[in-house]
């Protein structure tokens, strides 16, 4: 029995990513959160354009290269969720934070003050933080693994809540308060991310065992098409809901919001299902939590103090007292 276990331990070890592949990963990842970053500034840019006109923004073609860029994005994620853990891909997108947010200063003229580029900064160096600390193995490669991580209690009741609150979100409080309250729309395309993410890396697992000749092949087979339901359905969703957030908000303040609360949902949710955390250490998991304040807390100085005019030069102004 201890052989067989140790066997079965090896070959796991075996398909766990390579350098290569986690270096290759790591790139596709950054690309992505780059190209994600534009989607909300272009689309919003067409949007604007669309009203301007008194058209739909379906008309408009800077709001088609937002989506396609978008699409495009989420290709990215796909390969990289396929090569490197989920709590690593997902807070990488943080460099799309910064990227919309100077793109957005020329393209929307939104305001970038000096808070807002070194909340830039900092949001950077998170990522390279986390980055450095991320977990460096799979602790699911298989096709068994993922079914048994499916069906776990734990993780069904958690999709159950989930449910319940998107149905209480999309069903009676969006009509009502979604125009003035960001939260509705952003919780709904956050909890969302708890099916999206999921999906995907799934989908990369069992998209390796369906060519195969032998008995799992077929099974692979229904979880990659369920997999990809579910997939379809939730992008979608979150399709729909972030236009109408970018119809009402500001880009940068939606993408920056949306940001945290989806890593946030989505981290839960990996971690829930696929335990990537087992394998991080104390060191390892103090680094990462350090990597995402320092991010979150970039997103805020380049949010939160956006129409404060402040810039360098106000620092070398003297004091002026009056009695």
């Amino acid at each position: 029995m201890r052989m067989a276990v140790g066997a079965a331990a090896g070959d796991g070890a075996a398909q766990s990513p390579g350098p290569a592949a986690v270096s290759l990963g790591l790139s596709v990842a950054v690309v992505s959160s780059l190209v994600n970053g534009s989607t909300f500034v272009l689309q919003k840019k067409g949007i604007v354009r669309a009203r301007g006109r008194g058209t739909s923004y379906l008309t408009d073609i800077v709001w088609w290269s937002g989506t396609i860029a978008m699409a495009l994005g989420q290709i990215g994620n796909f390969l990289a969720y396929t090569a490197v853990p989920t709590v690593l891909v997902t807070p990488l997108g943080a460099l799309g934070v910064p990227f919309g947010s100077i793109l957005a200063s020329y393209l929307l003229k939104e305001k970038l003050n000096i808070l807002g580029k070194l909340g830039c900064l900092l949001s950077c160096a998170g990522s390279v933080v986390l980055i450095i600390h991320s977990p460096k193995s799979e602790s699911v490669t298989t096709q068994a693994e993922l079914e048994e991580k499916l069906t776990n209690p734990v993780f069904v009741g958690y999709l159950c809540v989930v449910l319940l609150m998107l149905l209480l979100l999309i069903f009676w409080i969006a009509p009502a308060h979604g125009p003035t309250n960001i939260m509705v729309y952003i919780s709904i395309c956050s909890l969302l991310g708890s099916f999206t993410v999921p999906s995907t890396k799934g989908i990369g697992l069992a998209a390796q065992d369906i060519f195969h000749n032998n008995p799992s092949s077929q099974r692979a087979l229904y979880l990659c098409l369920v997999l990809l339901a579910v997939l379809g359905c939730s992008i979608i969703i979150q399709f729909r809901y972030i236009n109408k957030a970018l119809e009402c908000f500001d880009s940068s303040v939606f993408g920056a919001i949306y940001y945290v609360v989806f890593t946030s949902l989505v981290l839960l949710a990996s971690a829930i299902l696929f335990r990537e955390w087992s394998n991080v250490g104390v060191v390892d998991f103090l680094g990462m939590a350090c990597g995402f304040t320092t991010v979150s807390i970039g997103i805020v100085l380049i949010q939160v103090f956006k129409e404060f005019n402040f810039n360098i030069g106000d620092l070398n102004k003297p004091n002026m007292k009056t009695d």
